[in-house]
């Protein structure tokens, strides 16, 4: 397994992480428990799950499926760096949700309850909180900090001004501030090099890409349609994206074919030599399709190769007037 420090942090993570939130609800904790074990077998080490995780569908939230593993001991919680997240709502009353002091203290003390441990190693918000203050944010978080409940905090789902302000705040309370930024980010969206990959990069933060595949989209549904397959899910927002990327996706997994790769193991490695990317998410189902995700960890992509997925799947507000990707505001200016 190859390891990276997680943004500017001495934190040492493994380039896959493992996502967790199928657990409970597509995968029984019986195979959940297997999928821990496999993970740390193959020396993952870096987990990440969210308070919410299991809730829709599921019988038992996601925490407590990996709470009752740590329980199993074996040096399973020192082994794992872990994250959860702490946003959406998780009851029907107003203080249940959001970056409030009091729902991160609530939160944060129901995550360590559920998952059997004293401290969270990644705290990070699940999304930007646009009406509670950064300054009451970050005070919740250094008492967290202050108490060892939590020893690192990052963000979910922000914008690259978000990011600024959040560790302009931070730097004025003399704290350390976001170590990671968790966003969607793969071949078919980029969006994220416009500006929040540079303001991660600036301010010295590990980008962890969720989605990675694109809903299963570049996972070679096609091929995998051809051999009587179905579409991961079934889902109306992955049958709508490729019945508007056919064509794209039917040349990207011929690309795949032709260099002798899975279009699945591609997607993954194209992320893997992305400058700032500390590890995309992988949400394995089964045992097989984690020990299949490994394979990305092997496959050095050529110039040759990266370029020809950039003319497949262009960077957004490519600006004709110069070549390649560019970031904001080149993208869209001069």
């Amino acid at each position: 397994m190859e390891y990276t420090h997680l943004g500017r942090s001495g934190l040492s993570v493994s380039r896959l992480v493992l996502g967790t939130m199928n657990f409970g609800t597509e995968t029984s904790e019986e195979d959940s428990h297997r999928i821990m074990d496999r993970a740390h077998e193959h020396g993952i080490n870096f987990f990440d799950t969210a308070n919410v995780y299991g809730s829709r569908g599921g019988t038992d939230l996601t925490e407590s499926i990996i709470g009752r593993w740590f329980a199993a001991g074996g040096g399973r919680r020192e082994r794992t760096v872990l994250a959860t997240k702490v946003y959406i709502p998780t009851g029907e009353w107003p203080n249940e949700r959001f970056l409030s002091a009091l729902n991160i203290r609530r939160a944060a003390d129901a995550s360590l309850k559920r998952l059997g441990t004293d401290h969270i190693d990644l705290y990070q918000m699940h999304h930007v909180d646009r009406s509670t203050p950064w300054d009451e944010i970050w005070e919740a978080f250094q008492v967290l900090r202050q108490q060892g409940k939590v020893l690192y905090f990052g963000s979910s789902n922000f914008a690259g001004w978000h990011i600024a302000l959040a560790q302009e705040a931070a730097r004025s309370r003399h704290f350390l501030g976001l170590v990671s930024d968790q966003s969607v980010y793969n071949l078919m969206n980029r969006w994220i090099e416009l500006e929040v990959l540079p303001a991660a990069r600036h301010f010295g933060l590990g980008v962890i890409p969720w989605s990675p595949l694109n809903g299963g989209v570049l996972g070679g549904v096609l091929r995998k349609a051809k051999e009587g397959g179905a579409l991961r899910g079934n889902t109306g927002r992955s049958i709508a994206t490729l019945a508007g990327h056919r064509e794209t996706v039917e040349a990207y997994e011929k690309l795949s074919a032709d260099i002798g790769e899975d279009p699945a193991h591609v997607g993954l490695a194209w992320l893997l030599a992305q400058d700032g990317v500390t590890g995309p998410i992988i949400g394995p189902r089964t045992v097989g399709q984690l020990e299949s995700s490994l394979r990305a960890l092997d496959i050095a992509l050529d110039e040759v190769v990266l370029t020809a997925l950039d003319r497949l799947f262009p960077a957004p507000g490519l600006n004709p007037v110069v070549n390649g990707p560019r970031p904001a505001p080149e993208a869209y200016a001069w």
